[in-house]
């Protein structure tokens, strides 16, 4: 007998948009969640996966695990990128198919777009042009990762979808020095030079590309609101072989810009300095994000108050270490 809620397996629920779907279906009462960790469950190794999706019962999986990072951790292991993250979407895809998992919601990123795709980026770009070399292993992966959800709904007729963040920061984020992205770096580098009383704050790059940022509530909504279409909007509103749904808010800013707001947030009264011999990655970055518009989701967060919420966030597990 299978209960009257899902069980629904959230993949990834310890990393930044796994934990916020759980607190998104949690606040919609859906109890019934699956987690494991990856001490319990290494989602590379295949015989782990299948004896789990054979004992487990899922209905529907959120497949939220990734190994991520920023451009340092990207370039320093690019093999572990490529092969981590492919094994696990394999694996994760096949077990949830083989074990008659019929919704599945795969978590991709906006990096699988070419380099330079035409600003905003439309869905329909996938593929249309050479990856950012910095992150295209991670880039490739993520790709077969929506290619595996499209073949197994072409051959088998499961309801597999592919949702596409922007660059995603709020509440469980990494703050690593070396292996955090833009906004979490930003923030523990404003908090230390302030702690410290820095004169000077030196940013990676020259601050002129333009990003994208979507507070990871927002994205977790999203992803459930997804998740929830009924299948006869989903496929008016997707294309078998285009099946992939932009996450953003529609607006961008400059990285100086957004490192001045995050100065704000934190309160750092020193001076920002750019260092222009490093590389800037990408020189821009805005998801067209009509289709899910058209599908009537919108981002509610601000940046300045995503950005209030992340600072606290980190003050806080500071506080805990």
């Amino acid at each position: 007998m299978k209960n009257e809620q899902p069980r629904i397996f959230v993949a990834g629920h310890k990393g930044l948009v796994g934990s916020a779907i759980v607190r998104v279906l949690k606040g919609q009462g859906l109890a019934n969640i699956v987690t494991r960790s990856h001490a319990e469950l290494e989602l590379t190794d295949q015989a782990q996966v299948r004896e789990f999706f054979r004992t487990e019962q899922i209905d529907q999986v959120y497949l939220a695990a990734a190994k991520v990072g920023g451009i340092h951790a990207n370039n320093t292991y690019p093999a572990e990128f490529i092969y981590d993250n492919m094994m696990v979407q394999a694996n994760v895809v096949h077990e949830a198919w083989k074990s008659g998992v019929q919704k599945l919601l795969f978590l991709g990123s906006s990096c699988i777009y070419p380099r330079m795709a035409g600003q905003p980026i439309r869905e329909e770009y996938l593929m249309s042009g050479a990856l950012e070399p910095t992150n295209e292993p991670y880039a490739m992966a993520k790709i077969a990762g929506i290619k595996l959800c499209e073949s197994y709904n072409r051959q088998y007729g499961t309801d597999y979808r592919s949702v596409m963040p922007t660059n995603l920061y709020g509440p469980g984020d990494n703050y690593h020095p070396e292996n955090s992205h833009v906004i979490p770096a930003l923030i523990r580098r404003f908090h230390e030079a302030k702690v410290g009383a820095a004169p000077e704050v030196v940013i990676w790059g020259s601050g002129r590309p333009m990003r994208e940022f979507l507070y990871v509530d927002d994205m977790a909504e999203a992803s459930v609101y997804v998740m929830q279409l009924d299948r006869a909007t989903y496929c008016d509103n997707t294309d078998p072989m285009h099946s992939h749904i932009n996450v953003g808010t529609g607006q961008d800013v400059t990285i100086a810009e957004l490192a001045r707001l995050v100065g704000k947030v934190v309160g750092y009264n020193g001076n920002i300095v750019f260092d222009a011999s490093k590389p800037d990655g990408t020189p821009r970055k805005l998801l067209d994000v009509s289709k899910l518009r058209t599908l009537g989701w919108s981002a509610r967060t601000t940046l300045a108050d995503g950005l209030g919420s992340a600072y606290r966030a980190f003050l806080e597990s500071q506080a805990a270490h």
